[in-house]
C-alpha cells in the first residue's frame, strides 16, 4: 500500500533510523499492518551483540510508534508538514516473548483504540512468521513544534 518513499510523506526519520520498510494494510483510523526486514549489516548490530545479534527491544517499539504517526497522519487525511510533531507519550503493558535477529520479517499490526484531543492510544504487536514477538499498549501526542 506505502513503499519506503510514500512513508517519507509521513515520517521524518531517515536511514539509519527508519524502520518501517512498507505498509501493508490501512484502515483509516482503525488500523495499519507494516513490515521492516532485519538484516545484519544494520549499524546497531555492530555493538548489539557482534557474535550473536539481537534487534534491541527499544527499537521494535520505535519501529510500532511509526506505524502509529503513519496511521495517525494517514487517517486524519495530512502529512507532517514541519509545524507539529508526532510525539511517543507512553509505552504500557510492554513484553518481549522472543528476540529478532537478521533474516526476520518483522510485521507490525497497530490498532487505534482512542482519539481524543489529538492524543491517540494504540495497541501494537509485533509478529515474526506469524508469532507475537513483542506487544505493547503506546499512547502518542501530535503537538506543535
Amino acid at each position: 500500500m506505502l513503499d519506503v518513499k510514500e512513508i517519507f510523506d509521513y515520517l521524518p526519520h531517515r536511514y539509519p533510523f527508519l524502520l518501517v520498510d512498507r505498509v501493508t494494510e490501512f484502515e483509516s483510523g482503525v488500523s495499519l499492518k507494516a513490515y521492516k526486514n532485519v538484516t545484519y549489516n544494520e549499524p546497531q548490530f555492530t555493538g548489539h551483540f557482534p557474535d550473536n545479534p539481537i534487534m534491541p527491544g527499544v527499537m521494535i517499539i520505535e519501529a510500532m510508534a511509526q506505524c502509529t504517526g503513519i496511521l495517525a497522519f494517514k487517517s486524519q487525511g495530512v502529512k507532517p508538514d514541519g509545524q507539529s510533531m508526532y510525539y511517543l507519550a507512553a509505552v504500557d503493558n510492554c513484553r518481549f516473548r522472543k528476540p529478532a535477529v537478521p533474516g526476520d520479517k518483522l510485521e507490525f499490526e497497530v490498532k487505534a483504540l482512542t482519539n481524543k484531543k489529538g492524543i491517540w492510544k494504540f495497541q501494537c504487536e509485533t509478529r515474526v512468521e506469524g508469532k507475537v514477538i513483542a506487544a505493547c499498549d503506546m499512547m502518542c501526542a501530535e503537538r506543535d513544534v
